[in-house]
């Protein structure tokens, strides 16, 4: 890249990119297309991240949004985001082989869901309305969505009622914690569980570490991913100018002008080589480590792959 102004520091934030839960949907994938053959198909992009996509496609995986799309009996992995029990009633009919590459972490959200309708409790799902994952939630249970882009609208429930909150996994910590706030003050008998997943709650520390040292910040990652689009609000919220890319070819010199140092981190579904291509197209002076948590989560394979 052509750089305008002052020769920049790029401060790495740690933990950055692939959580376990990415790691193990994309390890799923590929199992099955070895062990099967292609074509796999994945209900949904398999993490959001059009590179993961691609290179999967690229090894014969099939992406498609309906799975009465998908051929009878074929081979599906259903995404890492979760799906509705429609989706696996639908595969059934059609006699489909459904490998599960669910987040264990959203999984948690699903049984907490269908255990609170069980016992009575009315249900608040903290999400953004249409993401897959809230998609997928929103099937277990009866439950109403509290979008915290909206104008808080809350279901006029008696102030005795019991009410659980659950919260899609992705969310800013901050604007997940008001929202929260509001609910209780609206409904005292409340349950609240704390759903944001380690990496998201991770990540976004590791941004607001980040914004203590440096002028700028590039999340990389895909535009429709949301625990990216989050990293991005973060470090805005922080007083820091922050631009969410997918490589070095969205990188913009002007954004470079008078900035010294610039923040470099990653959203969960981010490959780490598109992470590294952003910074040698920085072309840096020098590149500086920030570790402010240490990551060591991992999860098993579903049954088929142990």
């Amino acid at each position: 890249m052509q750089r305008k102004g002052t020769p920049v520091q790029v401060y790495l934030a740690a933990p950055r990119g692939f959580c376990a839960g990415v790691d193990r949907a994309i390890d799923v994938v590929e199992l099955a297309l070895e062990r099967y053959g292609p074509p796999v198909y994945l209900k949904h992009e398999i993490v959001h991240n059009s590179t993961v996509v691609k290179s999967l496609e690229a090894r014969g995986a099939v992406t498609v949004e309906d799975v009465r799309e998908i051929p009878e009996g074929a081979n599906v992995v259903f995404s890492a985001h979760g799906s509705g029990p429609e989706d696996f009633r639908a595969a059934q009919e059609r006699n489909l082989h459904v490998i599960d590459a669910t987040c264990p972490l959203v999984t948690k959200v699903h049984n907490e869901a269908r255990k609170y309708s069980r016992e009575g409790r009315k249900i608040l799902l903290v999400g953004h309305r249409g993401h897959q994952e809230v998609k997928g939630t929103m099937g277990q249970a009866p439950m109403n969505l509290v979008d915290d882009r909206e104008d808080l609208d809350l279901p006029e429930w008696d102030d005795a009622t019991e009410v659980a909150v659950l919260t899609q996994t992705t969310l800013s910590v901050e604007d997940t914690r008001r929202s929260v706030e509001s609910i209780r003050e609206r409904f005292p008998n409340v349950v609240v569980r704390n759903d944001l997943c380690y990496a998201t709650t991770n990540r976004q520390a590791a941004v607001k570490e980040l914004c203590e040292r440096v002028d700028l910040v590039l999340v990389i990652g895909a535009a429709n991913s949301s625990n990216c689009r989050r990293l991005r609000e973060v470090a805005e919220a922080h007083g820091r100018p922050a631009h969410l890319i997918d490589g070095p070819d969205e990188l913009n010199a002007d954004w470079l002008i008078g900035v010294d140092s610039v923040g470099v981190t990653s959203g969960a579904s981010t490959p780490e080589g598109l992470v590294h291509q952003v910074v040698e197209a920085l072309e840096p002076d020098e590149v500086l480590h920030i570790q402010s948590i240490e990551e060591d989560v991992s999860f098993v394979l579903p049954p088929e792959f142990r």
